[in-house]
């Protein structure tokens, strides 16, 4: 059976440090422990979407090494198919990520096998896209890449996903070929030039984009929860407070959530609702893929 999301993009394992607080420059902390987590904003979305039970494939790359052999299986393991992943000479991506006591973080990500995903392996992986419904997107490899994806894929007339991450700027070229755009805050604030302190200055911010050519936005706004915004309205959705041990993978979460949700009910309110349930139970978890819900813990929720 053909996947209906096909998620293009990074695979990086996670070398992730637990402190009290976060270092301040030039200081050193020790540590409270360290481990190796599967990770990168691609994978992590496909697991969080196969985590659901939606139906889902990737395309990226890894080195031919032990983390690009962990992250193949964390992906397996949740139900991805990994048909579509490709081996490179250059090793697997690596993020260092350290966490504070109160769950924020700080991540340096080194792309590795990431940035070989070129223009000529999605062309070769062409009918994976032809045969889904949806492709999702971030910016963790080559830009060049990202382009060529969302422009095929809306040539052939499938629903585009992009969350812009991390923050970088965006054509218009590329903006016009996104169906939905789903920044944070900050993201937002970097792809408008509009300081974002406000609800006002949100839909400001939101409708340069919308200007731009992308079709529709849904914003992550953390605890506040997030917005929805097209041609036709904004509309808040608040969320259930939690309390956030870490905040990794907490926007990858949603995404999954989401798409895993639109897949199946094709109803936006619907979708978001199970986006932020998902994301709200990441937050109360250490790690990334380690940390994403499953259908059934979603379900009991």
């Amino acid at each position: 059976m053909n996947a209906k999301i096909i998620v293009v993009g990074s695979l990086n394992m996670d070398l992730v440090v637990q402190v009290q607080e976060l270092p301040k420059e030039g200081e050193t902390l020790l540590g409270i422990a360290m481990s190796e987590n599967p990770g990168g904003k691609g994978a992590n979305q496909a697991v969080a979407i196969g985590k659901l039970q939606a139906s889902v494939s990737m395309i990226g790359r890894v080195g031919k090494d032990a983390h690009g052999a962990r992250l193949l299986d964390s992906l397996q393991q949740a139900g991805v198919d990994t048909q579509y992943l490709m081996e490179s000479t250059t090793p697997t991506g690596i993020a260092l990520v350290t966490v504070d006591g109160h769950g924020s973080n700080h991540i340096i990500v080194v792309p590795g096998a990431n940035f070989e995903l070129a223009v000529a392996d999605i062309e070769q992986q062409r009918a994976a896209i032809e045969q889904c419904e949806i492709v999702v997107l971030q910016l963790e490899v080559p830009m060049a890449t990202v382009v060529y994806t969302l422009k095929l894929a809306k040539e052939l007339g499938k629903t585009t996903i992009l969350n812009p991450a991390p923050a970088q700027p965006l054509s218009k070229e590329l903006l016009q070929y996104v169906d939905l755009l789903v920044p944070n805050e900050h993201e937002l604030q970097s792809l408008s030039g509009i300081e974002v302190i406000d609800e006002a200055s949100l839909k400001q911010a939101a409708i340069a984009l919308l200007g731009q050519g992308v079709q529709a936005l849904l914003v992550t706004l953390g605890a506040a929860g997030c917005c929805y915004i097209d041609h036709d309205g904004f509309t808040m959705y608040p969320t259930a407070k939690v309390q956030a041990v870490d905040t990794t993978a907490a926007g990858d979460s949603f995404i999954g959530g989401f798409v895993a949700g639109y897949v199946q009910h094709h109803d936006m309110a619907a979708a978001i609702a199970q986006a932020q349930k998902a994301a709200a139970i990441t937050v109360t978890r250490h790690g990334a893929q380690v940390s994403l819900p499953t259908w059934n813990e979603l379900s009991n929720a």
